[in-house]
């Protein structure tokens, strides 16, 4: 299954990487970026890993977890995941996902990727 990033998820990692940098070093920071992007891409092909988020204004968003980080998509098509968002588990993980949700929707609508 293809795996498409789209903005939000994509801000996320550079902040994730620049934090990691910042506080361990750019071999870490690319180690654990490449870690959630392997995980999501493995998680892509294999269903039963995916948990719904149990909100009923997220309907369709499903995450898997990497380390310390939430990671949320919801199949754009029969052979597409598209990733929301990536969030730490100490960040306010709803009002965040639904932030990113919507930007999400505001791209689809005005035709951005």
């Amino acid at each position: 299954m293809e795996v498409k990033f789209l903005r939000a998820a994509r801000s996320r990692l550079l902040e994730i990487w620049d934090y990691t940098e910042r506080t361990w070093g750019e071999a870490q920071a690319d180690k654990y970026v490449r870690g959630l992007v392997n995980t999501i891409h493995e998680a892509a092909d294999d269903r039963h890993r995916w948990r719904p988020v149990l909100d009923e204004g997220l309907p369709g968003i499903y995450f898997i977890r990497y380390e310390r980080h939430f990671i949320f998509f919801r199949a754009i098509s029969p052979d597409t995941i598209g990733v929301i968002s990536v969030l730490h588990e100490n960040m306010n993980v709803p009002m965040r996902l639904r932030e990113d949700d919507s930007r999400q929707k505001d791209d689809s609508a005005s035709g951005e990727k």
